[in-house]
């Protein structure tokens, strides 16, 4: 197998994840980092897009579901797929309060988390992001701060990666 990191990004239902997992199908072990919220019967919805991603993986692989980034990266042994940096971001802007906190110390504060989870990254990893900025500005605060953070957040991690592959309705480019 070769060693290489990998970001995968694209749109919602572009296929990205299946991407991602399709480019350690090779490998035996390889532990999953899921980082969306653990699913409760207040959303249905959130339920079944968690079960299908869990019905996908093969059963020798390791499932790791954490928030914690750079702790759940550390000292890994064999591949990784990370899925997803939006869901990480997400969580952790509801973590750090990071909805009202000001600015410039949510940033600051993410990007030693970047950092942090950077230093972290095993030999072979493959990382699932959300693409940003293919539409227009939103309307609402909120979600003009997700999407800022998150183009930072993709632009961070993909200077650590090999190879970033965009994913849109299940074609894949390779940048």
């Amino acid at each position: 197998m070769r060693r290489v990191r990998i970001l995968v990004t694209g749109g919602v239902r572009s296929g990205k994840s299946a991407h991602a997992e399709s480019l350690l199908a090779d490998a035996r072990h390889v532990t999953y980092l899921a980082t969306g919220p653990v699913p409760t019967s207040d959303d249905p919805g959130w339920a079944a897009r968690v079960e299908a991603h869990r019905a996908r993986r093969p059963a020798s692989w390791r499932t790791i579901e954490s928030t914690d980034l750079a702790g759940s990266l550390t000292g890994l042994d064999g591949p990784a797929l990370v899925d997803s940096l939006g869901t990480w971001l997400a969580a952790r802007l509801d973590e750090l309060d990071g909805w009202k906190r000001p600015r410039e110390e949510l940033t600051a504060t993410l990007r030693g988390e970047y950092d942090e989870a950077i230093a972290a990254l095993p030999e072979h990893v493959v990382l699932v992001t959300d693409e940003v900025g293919l539409g227009g500005v939103a309307a609402h605060p909120s979600a003009r701060r997700f999407a800022d953070l998150l183009g930072a957040t993709n632009q961070r991690f993909a200077q650590a990666c090999d190879e970033v592959h965009f994913v849109v309705a299940g074609r894949v480019l390779r940048l």
